[in-house]
Formats: C-alpha cells, structure tokens, sequence
C-alpha cells in the first residue's frame, strides 16, 4: 500500500510537468597566504539576508590584533599584496566604523589572534553581496579578503593605520 501511494504521487508530480527548485544561496571561499605563499586558512562566504557571513579558520598567524578587510582587487601577489588594491568600496565612502563618512563596504572587525596563532571565527559583511549588483563581491577584477600586520583604528582614511599586508586570499565563487 506504502509503495503503491508513493508511485501516484510521484506519477502526479511527474505529470504536473513542473519541477520545482530550491534556490541555493551563493557561497565562496577564499584560500589564504602569505608573503611566501604558504598557506594560512579559508575563508568561506555565505549569503544572508543581512549580508555575507564570513568564516575563518586559520593558523600559524601572528598573535594580537589585526586590521582585516575585503580588498577591491582580486589578485594575491606576494610578498606585499599590492595587487589586490585598496578596500573594497563602491560607495565612495571614507574608511571606518568610526568615521562619520564611512565606512568602505569592505571594512570588518578586527581579528584578534590567539597566542597560540590559531583562529576559528565569524563576522557579518553587511554591505556587501554574493548576489548581482554594485556591492557584489564578484565584480570584474575580483576581490579579495585580506589580513594586516596591524589593528584597524577604524577612523584613519584610507585603511586604518592597520599596517602591511601579512595574509590575502582571492574570493572566489563556489555555488550561485
């Protein structure tokens, strides 16, 4: 009787001609590196409704506190990272949190690193996408999630005072 029941409702969703699909949120990783090309850790992205949820496990990073930022570029040379180009802002706003103009759609809470130099953290990206638009993440040229020698002082134009660029990773698309 069990098996006779499930065939007609799946001959009537056959019939029916209609498929239906479950959209599946964008998601996106990012390997990070550093000057010398080790790697450090992924970074995975996930679409919200609030944002982009970002997830960092990573290890071997210099213990305190860091400047950490989505870069509008989305290329990773080593040993400086100058390839991936300044935050990631198409807004036209000024750097920070504290900033009255501010802030760049790419600027994030500081990453504090354990003395044991191992992080498994998380942080909401509120002003920016996964999705289509000027705020997307996969725009030409990429971008890239970035790690800084320094803390982010969050007011200081145009990146914070936060220091040399000691870990980078270009974004890249997994599902959409």
């Amino acid at each position: 009787m069990r098996t006779a029941l499930l065939l007609g409702v799946a001959l009537a969703f056959a019939s029916s001609g209609k498929v239906e699909s479950h959209a599946v949120p964008p998601t996106a990783q990012a390997l990070l590196v550093d000057a010398q090309g080790t790697e450090l850790g992924r970074a995975t992205f996930a679409q919200l409704p609030q944002g982009v949820l970002i997830k960092l496990k990573a290890s071997n990073l210099p213990p305190g506190v860091h400047g950490f930022h989505i870069h509008a570029g989305g290329a990773c040379h080593a040993p400086a990272f100058a390839s991936a180009g300044g935050h990631f802002n198409p807004d036209g706003k000024s750097h920070g949190f504290k900033n009255p103009n501010g802030p760049h759609a790419g600027d994030l809470p500081n990453l504090t690193v354990p003395p044991n130099g191992t992080v498994d953290v998380e942080t909401l990206a509120k002003r920016v996408t996964l999705e289509e638009g000027p705020n997307s993440l996969f725009k030409e040229g990429g971008t890239s999630l970035m790690i800084h020698a320094d803390p982010d002082d969050y007011l200081s134009d145009p990146s914070g005072n936060s220091g040399a660029r000691i870990a980078c990773g270009s974004i890249t698309l997994l599902a959409r």
